[in-house]
């Protein structure tokens, strides 16, 4: 026997139409597989040219020696073979590699592999485990803050309560910070098929912070820049309360809306209230929750169009094209709110 077989006129038409026109690529490996079988082709030939193996062509031509054209190229249910991958989406869902003894953090197709063959005497490669894993993929997860604020629903509501009935002579801000560095971040870009473009960092990195608030019923912004080597710390928050009292001289109150972070509520700050406390009011957001502060929306596009892969090789060539990008956008969308929108 040379290994190959012979299908009928009808047969093969069957097979060139599902290797044609087939958008099940490995039904139309199948095909392709038997209609070369069927011209009598070298088994070397194919494995060069399908980029597949020996293995795999016997066992199709099996199949179709045992059950025909139709019994070789059906997609069969896996679940008879698979039972065990119930217990699998569960592990790697619900459980971590340490839960059964490794030491690791992720799982991987060989561990799965060990804990099928130790723990219920199912022999399976790890390629299997991949070919297997329907409804599973291996990507990036999405990181999302655990902890929660019992309060966050009463914080809230006051905020809401605070916007929807502040006076005229009252302005609302949402207020944060942003680090601006020299080491650029990282962000998807075209680059020709094949390579991967590359972005230069320095050789060390250089950080600025700015203060920055966003005003609730214009989108206006104002900016404190923070001196070289200066953190994010009370120093930068007090001076943006001292620009926002003058920016804002004409409104009776001032409420800023911030996180918790710590220099937020420094004894500076309560000294500083103590003091100025007739204009300026501050709300504290609930913990743990940058999806209730809009100005975040802010940062993010500041950083998708202008710090992510940039080429800026100082400080103040980047800082020219933050204030320039800024200064331009003058006025901000609430984008995302979880508050009611404000009449303008």
């Amino acid at each position: 026997m040379d290994g190959s077989i012979r299908l009928r006129p009808a047969e093969r038409k069957t097979a060139l139409e599902v290797y044609r026109r087939g958008t099940d690529s490995e039904v139309r490996l199948r095909a392709h597989i038997l209609l070369l079988l069927d011209a009598g082709q070298p088994w070397a030939l194919i494995v060069a040219v399908l980029f597949t193996s020996t293995a795999t062509i016997n066992r199709w031509r099996k199949r179709y020696l045992q059950e025909g054209l139709d019994g070789a190229l059906s997609r069969r249910s896996r679940s008879r073979y698979c039972w065990w991958m119930v217990l699998v989406l569960r592990w790697v869902t619900e459980w971590s590699p340490p839960d059964f003894g490794f030491v690791r953090s992720r799982w991987t197709c060989e561990s799965v592999a060990l804990v099928l063959r130790e723990d219920y005497r199912v022999r399976v490669s790890r390629e299997t485990v991949r070919r297997r894993a329907e409804g599973l993929v291996y990507r990036r997860p999405r990181p999302v803050v655990g902890p929660k604020d019992l309060q966050r629903a009463a914080k809230l509501r006051k905020l809401r309560q605070l916007l929807k009935h502040l006076p005229a002579n009252e302005i609302a801000v949402f207020q944060d910070e942003v680090d601006i560095n020299t080491n650029p971040k990282i962000g998807s870009m075209w680059m020709r098929r094949g390579e991967q473009a590359e972005v230069v960092t320095p050789g060390t990195n250089e950080k600025r912070y700015l203060s920055g608030s966003l005003s609730w019923r214009t989108g206006e912004l104002t900016l404190t820049e923070g001196k070289p080597r200066q953190g994010r710390n009370t120093d930068l928050f007090l001076a943006h309360l001292d620009d926002l009292r003058r920016r804002y001289r004409c409104y009776r109150v001032i409420h800023v809306i911030c996180d918790n972070a710590k220099p937020h509520k420094a004894k500076r700050v309560e000294a500083y209230l103590a003091q100025h406390g007739d204009r300026v009011k501050i709300h504290y957001l609930p913990n743990y929750a940058p999806e209730t502060n809009p100005i975040e929306r802010v940062w993010w596009h500041l950083h998708e169009e202008i710090t992510r892969n940039h080429r800026c090789r100082s400080m103040e060539e980047l800082l020219d094209m933050v204030f320039d990008w800024l200064e331009r956008g003058s006025r901000f969308g609430i984008e995302g709110s979880v508050y009611d929108r404000a009449a303008a």
